[in-house]
């Protein structure tokens, strides 16, 4: 599976319900769910573990994707991910990359070869 990017730098690809969607694994869903209902102590069904990438351009998308204030902008401004943006890093990016500091590796990393 080649690398697929989310407009955060997230690895979509590395996503559990990306990965239960592509391989149509209903196990994997019942497994992410579980995971993610601890972990985000909301309550995910494995029928909610659906996702083609916040990139795809599928209607297919996880909850979260749907209403994900960076994945609006990025749209709004019609770029690839955040590392293409004049603004980087902003500070929607930085709430989240003080809880996942590998994204912004990423999107330097992607920056840094612009």
């Amino acid at each position: 599976m080649s690398e697929m990017t989310a407009v955060c730098g997230l690895l979509c690809n590395k996503c559990g319900a990306f990965i239960a969607t592509s391989n149509n694994d209903d196990e994997k869903r019942t497994e992410v769910a579980q995971l993610w209902s601890k972990q985000y102590d909301h309550e995910f069904k494995p029928e909610d573990i659906n996702c083609d990438g916040c990139t795809s351009g599928s209607d297919r998308l996880f909850s979260h994707c749907k209403v994900c204030e960076i994945r609006k902008c990025a749209n709004e401004k019609a770029i690839e991910n955040c590392a293409h943006c004049d603004e980087y890093a902003c500070e929607k990016l930085e709430g989240l990359f003080n809880m996942v500091p590998d994204a912004r590796k990423h999107l330097d990393s992607i920056r840094s070869s612009l």
